[in-house]
Order: structure tokens, then sequence, then C-alpha cells
């Protein structure tokens, strides 16, 4: 019979009656091979499963001899079929046997055959088999073929994840089980803490039940009302205030908006609907091969495209499914499994209630890893291949304390959780007894424990935590979760509100801190190679005057005739705080003239995050009020180590000789300035490193809300003084690690050091 479209039609109705049909999975598997290489003219059709290994092992086939079957297993990079699963693309070959990457095995069977078709089977975030077709004779298979044969592996992908192990499988080392145990994951702690609930994957899935299009003059209609409602959303998405913007280029988004535009990728997706799919099951075909494509491409440009193709297709069929096409979060027993998250999605989700949250890729999300530390939230990311190893409702163990994620764990494991929540509970009771006590030194040295703050909602920490202040309130946030500017009102709506909530109590108030790793939905920047030292911070809102000014006329309207505290990140050279401080001054002077107000108080400060600021602190002497050292920055910079970059982020510790004696540099200048010091990065939750910047005169310490407790203990039981003598002893002759020189400086004095 030649094949033709009415052909796919056919194979396409009785691949849906098979997925509907009763009866375990290997005997659908051998109905499906059957059925395809009756249907395409096939001597031999053979379905390969891609093991943890990266092995392939044959589970179904017809045509090949049966006894081969989960016995023929091929290494990662053997043979056609393994050359397939490698590039994640199909292969058409004429004569087998010819091509360099043939491996004939002999138990198979497959001596006679010479033409191959081989398509990969691809799920979630990758390759997870392969699909063949072979004949005797040497043939070339037609495009319809090769359409035809990848959207039945769309297809096979949601039946094959579900095999149990066979017993020839459970001999292959790490094979992924499905049972009870599935395993333990290792990543980056985000936000410590512990949670338990059922997986929810953040990425719409398409039931196998909508892979099939019952009309497709429907399907095709539900298509084209889908693209122009995703076509809408990214218009209103490009609506923004062009003054604002400075006329900032918008290549990136305007490229993102051609995507969505290319009738060759509309064209792909109506072919997929024409070969029987649904619309979403078209969208999901195209973004598996979007995905296995990103997965092998190692040019930056290209992978910058293949991430907007594939969020384009997550968008799409988001529009598709409506209100069913968002994950159900069930009460407050959920964990949240993505691979990359936006803080606006985040915080939807958070509204229904999370428990935890993992995360694939630490740099694309390091303003939600932020967010998550805001809400609480224990959050674990830079977990590879996160979301081929989670399937929905998976039961979680979130191990925010020791970077461990356990996949459906057993009751042992389960048990062990549940006696380390009763003993943080019981650390908690410690820490809530310490809020309404000052934290004072044992020899009487006062030090503010201040709350790190982006959120509205972070503001209900400072009377839990016992926190004396806002030391920094990042207000880029609100940029972050919008679509679009915020408007004037809605900025000095936040920052009134900031002031109300904290009753008194100081506030500091990071202007923008923008580019990186942080970038606006509303204002994609310029690519660039190290966006790290590139534009961005103090430089970029110096270089938006308009954006710049209306947020510090906002924080000028905010205060009224009370106190303010401004501070300018990234400050690297003394003209820049210049520049940012008289543009501070000129909103201040107008508001005098508009409204009569003016800050009763004005204090300005500088945050250290640049090595080159330290050397020039003597020169703003009588200038800045405050210092406040950003330990991120300031240490990927100082040792040359991209903080976002998995295998160099760790190799470099604030609690280091060099690293202390320059901050200890900056200490005695600030102080013959006349300049207070104080920290606000992250480094200072733990109670270790919150010691060594009390003792080089850092009066100031701002953290998480969750760390405040832990500090504050650690300081009441310390006698500075002493600390101070061991920590410089130990400075000018470092001996060994000296990290654990420091731990077990902080040990003799009756520091917990077990989670430092």
């Amino acid at each position: 019979m030649p094949y033709n479209i009415p052909a796919t039609r056919v194979l396409m109705n009785n691949l849906r009656q098979v997925m509907a049909e009763d009866g375990d999975t290997r005997s659908r598997l051998d109905h499906v091979v059957r059925l395809i290489a009756s249907t395409m003219v096939a001597d031999v059709c053979s379905i390969y499963v891609r093991e943890t290994d990266g092995a392939l092992l044959l589970i179904a086939t017809e045509g090949l001899k049966p006894e081969a079957v989960n016995k023929t297993r091929l290494a990662a990079h053997e043979g056609l079929v393994g050359f397939v699963a490698r590039t994640a693309e199909p292969i058409a070959i004429e004569d087998a046997p010819r091509h360099p990457a043939f491996s004939y095995r002999p138990e198979t069977g497959e001596d006679p055959f010479h033409a191959f078709l081989g398509v990969p089977i691809l799920r979630t975030g990758g390759v997870t088999g392969v699909l063949v077709v072979q004949n005797r004779t040497e043939r070339a298979y037609g495009e319809e073929e090769i359409d035809t044969l990848q959207t039945i592996s769309m297809v096979l992908a949601e039946i094959v994840h579900t095999l149990e192990t066979t017993p020839a499988a459970q001999q292959a080392p790490e094979r992924k089980v499905r049972g009870p145990g599935g395993g333990n994951l290792k990543g980056r702690i985000f936000c410590e803490g512990l949670g338990f609930g059922r997986a929810v994957l953040h990425d719409p899935v398409v039931p196998a039940a909508k892979f099939f299009a019952t009309d497709m003059t429907a399907e095709s209609e539900r298509l084209n009302e889908g693209l122009i409602g995703l076509r809408a959303s990214i218009d209103r998405m490009m609506l923004i205030d062009g003054a604002a913007l400075g006329g900032d280029p918008r290549d990136v988004m305007e490229a993102y908006r051609l995507l969505a535009e290319d009738p060759s990728w509309a064209e792909k997706l109506h072919e997929g609907i024409r070969s029987g799919l649904s619309a979403e099951a078209s969208v999901d075909r195209a973004r598996r091969e979007h995905r296995a494509r990103l997965m092998s491409a190692r040019d930056p440009y290209l992978r910058e495209r293949l991430h907007d193709l594939e969020d384009l297709d997550n968008r799409l069929l988001r529009v598709l499914g409506g209100e069913e096409g968002k994950p159900k979060i069930k009460g407050d027993r959920s964990v949240l499994v993505a691979r990359r998250l936006g803080p606006a999605e985040l915080l939807e989700y958070a509204k229904s209630g999370l428990r935890g949250l993992l995360m694939e890729e630490a740099a694309a999300s390091s303003h939600a890893a932020i967010v998550a530390r805001a809400l609480g939230i224990p959050a674990i990311g830079g977990i590879e291949n996160l979301t081929t190893r989670i399937e929905q409702g998976d039961y979680i163990i979130v191990d925010a304390e020791e970077g461990t994620v356990h996949v459906r764990p057993d009751d042992v494991v389960y048990d062990a959780y549940k006696a380390r929540v009763g003993l943080r509970s019981e650390r908690q009771a410690r820490y809530a007894a310490l809020k309404g006590l000052p934290a004072q030194t044992l020899d009487g040295t006062h030090i503010s424990l201040m709350l790190n703050a982006g959120l509205d909602l972070d503001l209900d920490m400072l009377d839990q935590a016992g926190a004396d202040g806002v030391g920094l309130f990042r207000t880029e946030f609100q940029f972050l979760v919008s679509e679009t500017l915020p408007r004037l009102d809605d900025q000095i709506t936040l920052y009134q509100r900031v002031l109300e909530r904290a009753a008194g109590r100081p506030v500091v108030f990071r202007t923008l801190d923008l580019g990186g790793d942080k970038v606006l939905p509303a204002l994609n920047l310029q690519r660039e190679e190290n966006p790290a030292l590139g534009w961005r911070s103090i430089r970029f809102a110096l270089d938006h005057k308009g954006l710049f000014r209306r947020q510090l006329r906002a924080l000028v309207r905010a205060a009224g005739d009370g106190p303010l505290t401004v501070m300018f990140p990234m400050v690297t050279v003394p003209s820049e705080y210049h520049a940012a401080k008289a543009l501070l001054l000129e909103e201040i002077a107008w508001s005098a003239r508009q409204t009569g107000k003016q800050p009763s108080k004005l204090e300005v400060g500088v945050m250290l995050e640049t090595p080159a600021l330290g050397f020039s602190m003597q020169d703003l002497a009588g200038e800045v009020d405050f210092l406040s050292v950003g330990t991120n920055d300031l240490l990927q910079f100082f040792f040359a180590a991209d903080r976002m970059t998995p295998s160099v982020s760790e190799r470099y510790d604030l609690v280091d000789p060099a690293a202390l004696r320059y901050l200890k540099m900056v200490a005695d200048t600030c102080k013959a300035g006349n300049i207070r010091l104080s920290v606000c990065g992250e480094a200072t939750a733990s109670p270790p490193v919150a010691l060594c910047f009390a003792a080089l005169g850092y009066t100031s310490l701002s953290m998480a809300a969750s760390a405040i407790g832990p500090v504050k203990q650690a300081l009441r039981g310390v006698d500075l003084n002493a600390f101070r003598a061991g920590l410089f002893e130990r400075m000018d002759k470092p001996n060994g690690s000296f990290r654990n020189q420091v731990l077990a400086l902080a040990a003799e004095h009756g520091i917990d050091t077990a989670d430092s």
C-alpha cells in the first residue's frame, strides 16, 4: 500500500484506539509496533528506551528476533540508534550498513535490512528513547513518513515513561525506578528549610487523552484563536512608556514578537493537526523538538532563541488550555518543580500555598530564588535534568538544609524528615523567645539586626523576627513582577506602605538594581557577553535618567516630611555616587517647591559591591553617610568567580584571610571618615560569618528573616573582644583551612556551627 496522508490518518485513528485500550503497557507497545509496521509497509518496527546511564534498551519489536527484547542494549553512542539519541534529530538512510555509525548486533537478526528511519522519543527535558522502522530493500523515506513517525514517537513517550523496570533492566546501574523510593537529587540551597508535598510541574502537561483531534477543522480554528491570543498578550507586554526607556534598544523583545508572528512556526503546528493531532499535542510536539535542540546547542545566541521558542510553546499551551492549562496547587501540600521561573509566576503559585520550590536552571531564576526567601519557601536550584526525573504528583521531600531532594521517599526517610521538622520547630521556638531582646554581645557591643526585603509581604516578618528595621529594601521587585513599568503613583503607594509598616524603624531603600540576572519583562536589555560586568545597576539608572528620576521622586514623595534613607547599588567610582546623589537632591528641591515638603532627615549610602570602591572611600568622606557591603557581587568580583556558574560558584569563601583583610581595610578607612558600616549581603545569615563582620567593626547586619534568630543567639553568647583577638591572630597566620580555623574559634566561644 503506498504511504500517503489518508494512511497517516488511519494510523493515528488506530493509535487513538490503542491508547484507549485496557491492558498492560508492554502489550500495548507490542500492538503499536505491529500497527506501525503494517501501516508504513515496513519490515521492522522497534522501540528502544533510554536508561539512566544513557544506554538504549530494546523493549518492543516487530520484525527482529523476539528473544532480543529486554536483552539487546546499545551504549549511549553506539550504532544508528545511539546517533539518533545523541543528536535528538531524525535520521533516514537508504543503506544503513554502509553508514559509519552502523553497529551490527547479531542477536537481533537485522542483517538483511538496509533502509533505516529512526526518530527520537522526546519527553520533558530530552530524549527518552528511539523509534525505528527498517526495510529489507534500499529505499528513501519521505518527509511525510518522517513527520508521521515523529508524531507517533510523541504518543509513545507517554506510554514508555510508565514502564516498570524489567528483570534485565534492573541489572543496569542507576535505572530509574517508578515505585516508592525514587532516589535523591542534589542542588544548591536558595532558601533554607524543610518541606514535603506532591510535585506540581510548572510546564504545561498535555494529557494523553487530548493527543488526538476528532474534528481537524475545529482544532485548526482553536489553534488560530490561540495564536491570536498569544500575539495579543505579547503586544500588551510591548506597550511600555517609551519616554521612560529613553530610547533604549528593544531588539530582543522585537525578535521575540517576530518569532510569535513567524508563519513557518504556525504552519508547523497546523501540519500536526492535519496529521490527526489536537492543537495542544501539536504545540507539545514542537516544544519537545525545541527543548531537545536546546539541550545540545552550544552557541549562546542559538540557545537564547530556543529558550524563546520554548517559552512561546508554553505560553500558547496555556492560552489553549485556559484555566485547565494552569497547574493545580492543592491546598498547601505542593512542591513546585520548574526548569525556569519568573518572580511574578512564583508569586501567583504562592497565593495557593507551597511547601517547596525546585528549579533546574539556577542562573535564569536568581530573582525567583530571592522571592522564595522572602516568602519563606524552602528552595533548591541547579538540579540537573530535574524535570525528567520527577513526575506530576510524586511525593517530594525538600531538604533545603542539606541541599537534597528525596523523590518518592520510603517510610524510613519520611520518619527521619518528621523528626527533623520537630527539631527545627524547637530551634525556632528558642529564637522566637529572643525576638524582644537586643543583639548585644557579652562585652556590651550592640549590633543592629535588620531585615532584607523586597515585597510588601516581607514586612510581615519585621515583628515576627524581632528585626530592628529594614536594612535593604529591593525596589526592583515591583518592576520585575510587572509586565509594564510601574507608574509614579504605584511606586509612591508601595514606598509609603513600607514606611508605615516599619512603624518608625529605619528603612534603607536601595534604588533600582537591574541588569545582570535581573531583567525587566517590560524592558529587555541588550545582549552582553558578561552581563555581571556590563550595563547594570547604577550604570543603567544613570543612563535612564527619566526612569531613575521617577523612582527618586516617588521615594521623596513617599517620605513626605519624615526621614528618608537611600542607598545606591554597584557604585564603582566616586563620580557615579556624586551623579546619583545630585539627582536625588534635585528631586528633594523639586518636592519642596511643589508640595512644601522635604525629608526631615536624609541619609545617603553606597553599596560596596566592587573592589574598586573600597579604595575610594576616603574620597567620599563627608559626602556619604553609610556604606553597606553587598557580599554576593563583591566576592564574585574579588575572587573572579561567577556566583551563578555552578562549577566555580563554590570556589570562593568570604571566610578567607584575603577577603577579611580587605574588609578590615575598608572598615578602618570608613571609621576614619566617620562613615557608618553595615552589611546587607546574604552571607551574614551564617552566625560565624556574622561574628566575623561584627569583629571587623560592622555594626549593622541585614539578612533574611529566618537568619535573625540564629545570629542574635550567637551574638548574645559571645565576648566580641575575645573573638576579635582570636580572629585577627588567625588572619595574620592562617594555617590550613581558614574556614575550619574560624569555625573552631566560634565553637570555642560556644557558637553552634553545625550548619555553617
